[in-house]
């Protein structure tokens, strides 16, 4: 810890019988990016769709899609949203009936 500080995730140590050695390795961090987790694929998204776009409102609905007249969106569940091909249209992640 005295050596890596924060970056030091654990070490172990190998033994190898053959050669009568012992080896201490360690694992580090040595990058830290933003990641969000993967989306549930049973949670259900709200989804931008105008007015005017008929043949998507049509194709959201047959895969189980629901209008909510409330907050003017519509809501699937993530999984259908990726076979629609509908991401980029995906307004929150989580919605409240």
């Amino acid at each position: 810890m005295e050596q890596y500080g924060e970056r030091l995730i654990c070490v172990r140590y190998r033994y190898d019988e053959r050669s009568k050695q012992r080896h201490k390795t360690i694992e580090l961090i040595i990058e830290s990016t933003a990641w969000e987790p993967p989306m549930n694929p049973e949670s259900i998204v709200s989804l931008h769709i105008g007015t005017h776009e008929r043949e998507i409102q049509n194709s959201v609905r047959n895969a189980g899609g629901i209008w909510k007249y409330k907050q003017q969106v519509w809501q699937l569940r993530y999984d259908h949203v990726l076979e629609l091909g509908l991401t980029d249209r995906i307004i929150d992640h989580e919605c409240n009936e």
